[in-house]
Order: structure tokens, then sequence, then C-alpha cells
């Protein structure tokens, strides 16, 4: 993201989208983490909570590299929320729970943020004011960073949230097996986001449900 801008030559615009999205960032990744804490303790595992976690705080939940890289090329991650499957009544279906509140909270702020963009459009689109541009443009990097935030979590491999939802139709035994090559899967999807290959297609998928968003939202505004 800032990369390919920085890359440009363009400094003011770069500078403009870090200003735009470090706050979006920041209230995405902190909400995402703090989701996933949350349902995990509603479902009977109280580590989250003991440890902190159930918090807006950034501080709290940003992992530097990986704020870092997100703010650089638009994908990353936060510090995992401990959870500890042991106090689930059903550890297959807590675990399923707890790893997709993430996600759709991050899907419910993106259509947050695709509402409040048609609304400047509609209400305050045609203002000269520089206030109203940077509103506009926030809020459309709110939806579009949350979109995509939230299709990048949901790839069913380790260690993204979407694996977590492979142990509801896997035998553990299968889970596990692949669950031990975590490290290694991530390296390579990293290895292959970078190379542009497997950026694609999740930016694709997120381009089409922030347009379906936005779509819905410009009909209600």
């Amino acid at each position: 993201m800032l990369l390919n801008l920085l890359r440009s030559g363009d400094f003011s615009t770069a500078m403009l989208s870090l200003l735009l999205t470090l706050p979006t960032i920041l209230i995405s990744l902190s909400l995402h983490e703090a989701a996933h804490g949350y349902i995990a303790y509603k479902c009977g595992d109280p580590t989250a909570k003991a440890l902190g976690r159930l918090t807006l705080n950034p501080l709290k939940h940003l992992d530097p590299i990986g704020t870092v890289l997100m703010l650089l090329t638009g994908y990353g991650w936060a510090k995992p929320v401990p959870v500890n499957t042991r106090y689930f009544k059903n550890p297959k279906k807590g675990m399923a729970l707890t790893a997709l509140a993430g996600p759709m909270m991050n899907l419910i702020l993106g259509l947050f943020g695709a509402l409040v963009y048609a609304m400047l459009n509609r209400f305050f689109g045609s203002y000269d004011s520089n206030l109203v541009i940077a509103a506009i443009l926030f809020f459309y990097y709110f939806a579009l960073i949350n979109v995509t935030y939230a299709v990048f979590n949901l790839i069913p491999l380790p260690p993204f949230d979407g694996s977590r939802v492979l142990l509801l139709f896997l035998p553990t035994k299968w889970y596990f097996s692949i669950m031990k090559y975590e490290r290694v899967i991530m390296i390579v999807i990293l290895i292959g986001m970078a190379s542009g290959y497997f950026w694609t297609p999740i930016q694709w998928i997120a381009d089409k449900l922030l347009y379906l968003f936005m779509k819905l939202a410009f009909l209600i505004f």
C-alpha cells in the first residue's frame, strides 16, 4: 500500500495515505483481536480476559512487525489472542466461533465504513472542502482495509483464522497433522504474497466484496 505509493514518487500522497490508514489499522486490528477474546470468554475461556486482551487499547494487541508490514504492503498481523480450548464445552465449536469472530468484526467494520462513505458522498460530496474530502477518503480506506483484512484472515490455511474453522470439518488427527506445518505454510504464503501471486486473488475477492458493500450502501443513501 504505502510502499507502492512511495515507489511512485508521490511523497505527499504517500503521507496522506499514512495519516488516513494508520487510525484504521489501529482500530481494525484492536477490534479484531478483542472480538476473538470476547467470544472465547463467552464460550468459557477466561484466558484472554485474565491477560487484559478484552480491551480496545491497541498497545495490547499490536505486533510491531505485523503493523509495519500492514502499513507498507496492506497485509500484516496482530499479536494472537491466547485461547485455551480445554475451557470450552465443545472445543471444536468454541475454537471455530472464536476464530470467526475476528474476520466477522472486520466485515461489520467494512460495511460500516461503506455506509458512512456513501452517506458523506450523498450529503457532502458537492462541498469543496479539504476536510470533507479527507473524511470521504478515510472511510473509503476504512472499508477497504477491513474487508481486505477479513478476506486475508479467512484463508483456510494455518495460521489464519479460517484454518481454525477446518477443525469442524476435518478429523482431529488430520487437522493437527496440517497444523504441524503452520510456520512453514506461513513463510510460503508471505513469500507468495510478496511476489504478488498470492496477494492478487485475495485483493480480487476483497474488491468484489467491497463493491457489494458499496452498492448496498449507496442503495440506502
